[in-house]
């Protein structure tokens, strides 16, 4: 079974940060945002924390937290830091609990790069983690869709499946269909996100998510 499990998204703002809570609190996994870049409204790691129910769940600490919203390698380079990703590879096999698993919280997509010369989809491969992609339908997002999961398999990673947000259409099944990745469920747009909400949407995503981790 897939004890790692990184969130990535198509794209910046894509709900990656409610999937994490629904996948986390389907799970009852701990959560980690390894990289946060802007803090000025709260960082997601917080936001994680106020809509989880279960009482297994950890969220810990970022190993990078900067106050720039910006691409990682931007916020750090102008805070006169260097993201290592080596350290963050060592503090993930720190924090990893043995019988739960470990839901990693992604910066923005797969080609957001972390320094000079390492990207997020470095990092997962460094990590070993399995794949969950995060889509919303909007003007464009079937390439961009398509453009993840051609460097997913490009790259070799494992992937778990697909998490859809926001309102349904069909291109969601042509996404499916071409990518030749399993959708996992979908999580519909809210008014009021709440810890009843992610607990809903939890239970919804429950079955195939064990299903599909177990795969792995």
């Amino acid at each position: 079974m897939t004890k790692r499990i990184f969130i990535t998204g198509i794209g910046t703002g894509v709900g990656k940060t409610v999937v994490s809570a629904c996948v986390t609190e389907a799970l009852q996994a701990d959560y980690w945002k390894p990289v946060q870049a802007g803090t000025e409204e709260g960082t997601d790691t917080q936001t994680i924390q106020s809509l989880i129910s279960n009482k297994l769940t950890v969220c810990h600490k970022e190993a990078y937290c900067l106050e720039m919203p910006a691409s990682p390698h931007l916020a750090a380079r102008a805070e006169g830091i260097t993201i290592d990703a080596g350290l963050i590879a060592r503090l993930a096999d720190n924090l990893q609990p043995e019988q739960r698993s470990l839901v990693i919280e992604g910066a923005g997509g797969l080609l957001v790069p972390l320094n000079d010369t390492v990207f997020t989809a470095d990092l997962i491969r460094t990590l070993n983690a399995g794949v969950i992609i995060v889509a919303q339908n909007y003007l464009g997002s079937i390439n961009h869709s398509l453009l993840t999961a051609r460097e997913l398999q490009r790259t070799g990673v494992r992937v778990i499946g697909w998490i859809f947000g926001g309102e349904r259409n069909s291109n969601e099944d042509d996404i499916v269909r071409w990518s030749g990745f399993p959708k996992i469920g979908r999580i519909p747009q809210t008014a009021t996100l709440s810890p009843d909400f992610v607990r809903q949407q939890a239970q919804l995503l429950s079955a195939p998510l064990n299903t599909l981790l177990n795969d792995h």
